[in-house]
């Protein structure tokens, strides 16, 4: 059979079986095959090839016709222990003895990435989920996750690390960007639209972190300290909603506790609620090093520890946990149970990728393009136009265009971590807007100023010394003294300056070893150059064989991988355009021999080394510069925010300000011409003490591959935009009703704004934000009538009887089609228990409208618009009384308003 687990990919054949019929004997028992391991093509006899073809066949037939029970039988303990981690990073462990094949995942939310960080295969990027939600549009994220479903499986993966459900309760979390929203309901709705498109294409959703994985600080240890109805009616909430609504196949638990109890070893979270309570049957898989234990999380439901090779499922440990019975067989059959049924099933959907070559591949298509700048353009958020600055069109009064900021031309497509990918392509802000353009607009650039944490990387100015696009990466072995010693073991071709030693390293390595990067480095302008070198693990850089930075001796403790690195060390060089210089890095996974890194210890395999530079400029001259070119232009658009070294997982951000000066550059050029249109770049909320300044202000999210066309689409009006926040953005950071308890204090962390997350607190307080949950503007103008709620009394003998419909009517009374959102809140009666006034139950999206032209939308509303967590019977309740339907076009623009009475009381629990 063929293994799906590079960096293998071989051929196992049997010397006792030499027909492919006998395979079905290694099912019953009667065949006990001894297996060899065949990679060179010359060393197999002459029946081996076609001969071993058909055995593969029939045993992957095999295993796809077996009874899972008894194939439990079968295994010995030492099969099930090793069933129930990876043996690296991306796959399952298979059983050779038994056919059992590996199935490979990749992350993540916003692309593929595929198996390997070290040499990503290229992916698309799609926008970030906080974009995603943006678009109010179930049926477009559906087509989401069908979009990465395809993706998955040509990178031979049949599970996906997504989406990531947590709620957004502090947008300076550092995987804020990786979240739909502020709000539970529409963070479930986009959750299970994207789980069902993404498993209508045979590939498993692992939805996650379950539960509260809702900030980065201390995030393996933290409590999040809360309410029974917070969590119920908050957090569980968008998990409950996708289990419903689409099922997911997978389920992956989040880093830190509930009630005490890591969520990875919590049987209330994994078995009551989640299997028994929602009906979960696929597998619970821990996040990357967030299992702490072996009896507590396999007694708890625990299905699959990630990475491997395992910290914990070893079978020395288990054994031991056997023999003094606290893992009991019975609780290592029903893992092992949990995890061959979701193999099996993977393979039965997708036989093709599991029992496939195991290559992975990049797609890339026309039709691609066009469904990623649409996705992309329909998220972007229009939050101000006044003097109708857009869109922008050439005229007597528009002619030149400045181009200005720091992410004008970086290539700034996603956050940091988990959901970073190598995009197969990146059509920057600079590209997109000047190649989009409509005729009759000239348009001149400026930097104003830098805004990165790392120096911007530095692969498309690189070339290998054969002369390919990158750089040449070369291992070497080490002798008794630590020193690199003969030939390389292993070489690469890498096209990106950022390397990542996490989840590969080539066979033949002593325990210490080197890795020297090697090319040459031309850039297009003659300046002098910062570069910088940030490491886990030790590094230098030589510049034509000139050690310019060392950060190998002395080493000052930083945040680059995860935690684990260094801060970045400078060193300026002079440059002559188009004249190469020799770059060489030298890296080591030895520690430092002195200061803090020498104390440090790393995660397993958490090393790699980033190489980046750009031109050195006078800070003051680039903020003159932009504000002299503003002044003599008729518009001025900026592009600024942040970037993944700044949003990231394992970080928090400090504060919500934007990093470096960009503040100030956009009130100096707002000064020198108000017709200034700032678009940010940010998976989250960021102050804009400039606001009342600007005339236009675009929420541009991050946006994936086709950021610079789907943000000219939006500038010119090729498209109407029609995106509307799925998170209140604050004025200042006092006013996130979350605040101040965004870290874990004692290891705890308080949820002390309870239900009031996000608009709710802001309601319930009276705070005004900078702009609304569910804000966003149009280049036309809409109308809302004739609201209808059927019926207005009801009384209903159970939960699953209730329904209730809200019909709008909506117009478009602009000059130009478009597309609005139809907001649909709910008030409880007051049963004596303090609840968020305001609550989204239900939404639409009216596609299309011509002017003067109506369309009347109705929406449901069940069970769960009526009901409340009533934490003292443990169940769902919905009391008798009266409830307001408020629909708006924002949480603070409510235009209708009407009521319906609930009769009597009913209860459930469930989904």
């Amino acid at each position: 059979m063929r293994l799906n687990s590079p960096p293998y990919k071989a051929q196992h054949y049997t010397s006792r079986t030499k027909s492919a019929a006998a395979a079905q004997g290694i099912y019953s028992g009667k065949t006990k095959p001894t297996l060899y391991l065949c990679i060179s093509k010359e060393k197999r006899k002459p029946w081996a090839h076609a001969d071993a073809t058909n055995l593969a066949q029939a045993m992957s037939n095999a295993f796809l016709e077996a009874s899972i029970p008894d194939l439990v039988q079968k295994l010995t303990t030492d099969e099930k222990i090793k069933l129930l981690s990876g043996p690296n990073w991306w796959n399952t462990n298979a059983i050779e003895r038994l056919g059992i094949p590996a199935v490979r995942m990749s992350d993540g939310p916003n692309g593929v990435r595929g198996s390997s960080h070290f040499v990503s295969t290229p992916a698309q990027c799609l926008p970030c989920e906080t974009s995603m939600a943006s678009t109010f549009d179930p049926d477009l994220v559906f087509e989401v996750g069908k979009f990465l479903g395809e993706e998955a499986k040509i990178k031979s993966s049949v599970i996906l690390l997504a989406p990531t459900c947590n709620i957004q309760r502090n947008p300076l979390g550092g995987r804020a960007f990786e979240s739909f929203s502020e709000d539970p309901h529409l963070s479930g709705i986009m959750a299970a639209a994207y789980v069902n498109g993404l498993q209508s294409q045979g590939v498993a959703s692992t939805i996650k972190h379950f539960v509260a994985n809702d900030q980065e600080h201390e995030r393996t240890a933290v409590e999040s300290v809360m309410s029974e109805r917070a969590l119920r009616e908050v957090y569980l909430y968008p998990f409950m909603l996708a289990q419903k609504k689409a099922r997911p196949w997978a389920f992956m638990t989040s880093y830190g506790r509930i009630n005490g109890v890591h969520c990875a070893e919590n049987p209330t979270l994994l078995k009551d609620i989640l299997r028994k309570e929602w009906g979960f049957d696929g597998i619970v898989i821990s996040d990357w090093f967030g299992t702490y234990s072996v009896d507590l999380a396999i007694n708890a439901g625990l299905d699959l520890e990630m990475p491997g090779p395992p910290r914990w499922r070893t079978p020395l440990l288990i054994n031991h946990m056997l023999s003094c019975q606290k893992v009991l067989p019975s609780m290592l059959d029903e893992r092992a149970t949990d995890i061959l049924s979701f193999v099996q099933r993977q393979a039965r959907r997708n036989p093709d990728v599991v029992f496939g070559d195991g290559q992975e591949r990049t797609r890339d298509t026309p039709e691609g393009r066009v469904f990623c700048r649409r996705l992309a353009a329909e998220g972007m958020v229009v939050l101000k136009n006044e003097e109708n600055v857009l869109p922008v069109k050439p005229s007597e009064k528009v002619k030149r265009v400045a181009l200005i900021g720091p992410n004008m031309k970086d290539r700034i497509i996603s956050g940091g971590g988990s959901a970073a990918l190598k995009a197969s392509y990146i059509v920057t802000p600079y590209v997109g807007i000047t190649e989009n353009a409509p005729k009759g607009i000239e348009f001149d650039y400026a930097v104003g100023c830098y805004s990165f944490k790392y120096s911007p990387t530095l692969e498309t100015y690189l070339k290998t010394p054969t002369g390919e696009p990158g750089w040449l990466c070369s291992f070497y072995n080490h002798d008794e003294s630590g020193n690199p010693t003969g030939d390389s073991v292993a070489d690469f071709i890498l096209q990106d300056t950022r390397v990542k030693l996490n989840d590969f390293l080539p066979k033949g390595l002593t325990e210490t070893w080197t890795i020297k990067l090697r090319g040459s480095l031309t850039m297009d302008k003659t300046a002098e150059y910062e570069l910088g070198l940030t490491v886990a693990g030790r590094a230098k850089l030589f510049v034509d064989g000139k050690l310019t930075i060392d950060n190998w001796t002395k080493q000052r403790p930083g945040d680059f991988f995860y935690g684990q690195g260094t801060v970045e060390e400078m060193g300026t060089i002079s440059l002559t355009a188009g004249k190469p210089v020799d770059i060489l890095v030298e890296y080591t996974n030895t520690k430092p021999p002195e200061g803090p890194e020498a104390d440090r210890s790393q995660p397993a395999l958490m090393r790699g080394v980033r190489l980046g530079g750009c031109e050195k400029i006078d800070p003051e001259e680039a903020m003159a510069a932009a504000e002299t070119l503003a002044a003599a232009s008729d518009v001025a658009i900026i592009v600024a925010g942040l970037s993944p070294d700044w949003e990231s997982e394992g970080f928090d951000r400090p504060t919500l300000d934007m990093p470096g000066r960009q503040n100030e550059l956009i009130a100096r050029v707002a000064k020198a011409n108000p017709n200034t249109v700032v678009c940010i770049q940010a998976g989250s909320a960021v102050s804009m003490p400039w606001v009342h300044q600007v005339n236009g202000i675009i929420q541009a999210w991050y946006s994936g591959n086709e950021v610079g066309n789907a943000l000219a689409d939006v500038l010119f009006g090729a498209i109407n935009p029609s995106g509307r926040l799925p998170l209140t953005l604050p004025v200042r950071v006092q006013d996130i009703p979350a605040y101040p308890n965004f870290k874990s204090e004692n290891g705890q962390i308080h949820y002390r704004e309870d239900l009031f997350v996000g608009y709710k607190g802001y309601e319930a307080r009276g705070v005004k934000p900078l702009f609304p949950f569910g804000h966003g503007l149009s280049y036309t103008t809409f109308s809302f009538s004739d609201l209808y709620i059927q019926p207005t009394a009801t009384s209903v003998s159970s939960a699953d009887n209730f329904k209730a419909e809200v019909q709008v009517t909506v117009t478009n009374t602009g000059t130009i089609a478009g597309s609005e959102v139809v907001q649909v809140y709910v008030s409880l009666p007051d049963v004596g228990l303090t609840t968020p006034r305001l609550q989204l139950r239900a939404f639409a999206k009216l596609r299309d409208l011509n002017p003067s032209q109506s369309k009347t939308v109705t929406v449901a509303l069940d069970k769960y618009a009526v009901s409340f967590w009533d934490a003292r019977g443990q169940q769902w309740k919905a009391a008798p009384g009266t409830y307001g339907i408020h629909v708006g076009k924002s949480s603070q623009d409510i235009v209708l308003e009407g009521q319906f009475t609930l009769e009597r009381e009913f209860t459930w629990v469930g989904l």
